[in-house]
């Protein structure tokens, strides 16, 4: 039997056209802003790197908070990661960045538009036939008010997938802080500006990707129900998603 989602998560029309499009190299995601004669083209699809989920339990966050800097600092408790409902099989996957080009002029000076447009968590490859919004588990649907939306918020535009089992140790080098600001932390720098921790005593991940303000966590479901991908946009200007 094929899967029935909850139309109160689904993906809207407009929304589900841009998570399919934005990783299909060629596509048009729109135009560039202010400039309805040039197409934001997909120019490609880059796994970046694995991640490790030996839990099956996911986190989908901000690897830090600005305003729990005080806490940071002193050790003290903070609230707990936004950790998704779904269960996902304990193993590896793939981080993959959707890449796009909008070139533009800005004070006569010309500019590629290069963009991260997406970030992709593959489960399988199994075809993705609905996308749903990814429940917290701590979000209670009932509550959900009609053009709400769950999500997760970050005040420097940066979230990450991580091991919910390997949390503490896998968000510590975001959270160390002294005399007010963070410290360097010695993390595995990738491509798209994103950056992978690892926690070898639990063989387990953490790596960030871009994200404005945060994001909604899109489930994308195979035809079992089965989440095949996850994926966050990166918040450009016009994404539907």
């Amino acid at each position: 039997m094929a899967w029935i989602g909850d139309a109160r998560l689904a993906a809207g029309p407009e929304a589900a056209w841009y998570l399919e499009t934005v990783f299909t190299p060629g596509e048009h995601l729109g135009t560039v802003y202010d400039d309805p004669t040039t197409p934001v083209v997909v120019t490609g699809v880059e796994e970046v790197t694995t991640i490790r989920i030996p839990s099956g339990r996911l986190v989908v966050d901000a690897p830090w908070h600005d305003d729990e800097a005080r806490e940071y600092e002193r050790g003290l408790p903070t609230k707990p990661p936004r950790e998704l409902a779904v269960r996902i099989p304990p193993g590896t996957y793939r981080v993959e960045i959707a890449w796009t080009a909008g070139p533009y002029e800005f004070f006569g000076e010309h500019f590629d538009g290069v963009a991260c447009a997406a970030t992709r968590l593959r489960i399988s490859d199994d075809p993705v036939i609905g996308w749903e919004m990814g429940l917290g588990i701590d979000d209670d649907i009932d509550r959900l008010q009609p053009g709400e939306q769950f999500r997760f918020y970050s005040d420097a535009n940066v979230g990450c997938f991580a091991d919910a089992g390997a949390w503490t140790a896998l968000a510590a080098p975001f959270r160390t802080y002294v005399d007010g600001g963070p410290v360097s932390r010695d993390s595995e720098q990738l491509p798209g500006w994103c950056e992978r921790v690892t926690d070898e005593s639990r063989q387990a991940d953490l790596v960030t990707f871009t994200a404005e303000s945060g994001g909604v966590v899109w489930l994308g479901r195979a035809k079992t129900g089965d989440v095949a991908a996850i994926v966050v946009t990166s918040g450009m200007p016009g994404a539907k998603a």
